[in-house]
């Protein structure tokens, strides 16, 4: 049997490695994502437990971390291999998927955009909820802690909010030190102290509200939120137009290495 191809169909080197270097960023951070994501879930024994992730009833950032780099090491993987063995099914998958991930982050911009009041209900009622379960799990501990101390805030809508929490609530059945209190993040640091007072929120509930704007951040983080998205609206929209520069890159490079393999595959004849 004899075949022969036309001498102007040929796959683009270019193209091909080029995806392959796109590809290969992706699957490392992957990597990455899922080693601290693992490593997380291994220093707080959920791994050798997993019937924890039952009874945590807040938000797990480790999920999400672990998530993120499942996606990433997938789509990196079909990317880099569909480039090298220029498979079509792999370059496909890959594509698509690039796709409906672009498609759905705009359809939850424009949403979030059209019912502004819902999505601001919703991460009240998130924050909420993960302020009852703080003393739950480091990570989401960790991360509260960071959100306040960044934007100097404390609760969702005010302080009172963590008589939300059990170790927090002013209720006379409370036989918890941090009875009344807010957690530390919630304290105006002092320049002068060098070591954090991790006990500086203590009782703070019980005092007069006129001692509160001299030891805490009396705003919430909703608040302190919605304040802080119309002054940082330009790097939010940079970052949004960066992204998906980057998703429309991808899918350029492979729907034009596919489109070359098709061209080759078409050019034999047998």
């Amino acid at each position: 049997m004899h075949y022969y191809r036309y001498a102007s169909a040929e796959v683009s080197c270019w193209y091909k490695y080029l995806l392959f270097s796109y590809n290969i960023v992706f699957w490392l951070a992957g990597v990455a994502f899922l080693g601290v994501g693992l490593w997380a879930w291994s220093e707080k024994g959920v791994l050798s437990d997993i019937s924890q992730m039952t009874r945590l009833n807040g938000f797990d950032p480790v999920v999400l971390v672990l998530l993120v780099g499942g996606v990433m090491f997938i789509l990196g993987f079909a990317g880099c291999v569909g480039a090298l063995r220029e498979n079509i099914c792999l370059l496909k998958f890959f594509c698509g998927t690039i796709v409906l991930i672009f498609i759905l982050e705009l359809v939850v911009a424009v949403l979030a955009f059209l019912f502004q009041d819902w999505v601001r209900d919703q991460v009240e009622t998130f924050f909420k909820n993960n302020i009852k379960s703080y003393r739950d799990d480091i990570d989401l501990q960790n991360l509260i802690d960071s959100m306040q101390k960044m934007n100097q805030c404390c609760g969702a809508q005010d302080p009172n909010d963590w008589d939300l929490n059990v170790y927090f609530n002013c209720s006379s059945n409370s036989k918890s030190r941090e009875r009344c209190g807010v957690p530390f993040s919630c304290c105006i640091p002092d320049p002068a102290q060098k070591v954090v007072n991790t006990q500086c929120g203590y009782d703070i509930r019980s005092m007069p509200k006129s001692v509160w704007d001299e030891r805490i951040f009396t705003r919430g983080c909703i608040p302190a939120l919605e304040a802080w998205l119309p002054r940082n609206i330009y790097i939010v929209a940079g970052i949004f137009v960066a992204i998906s520069l980057l998703q429309i890159f991808g899918i350029f490079l492979a729907r034009t290495l596919i489109s070359d393999i098709e061209v080759v595959k078409a050019g034999y004849h047998f």
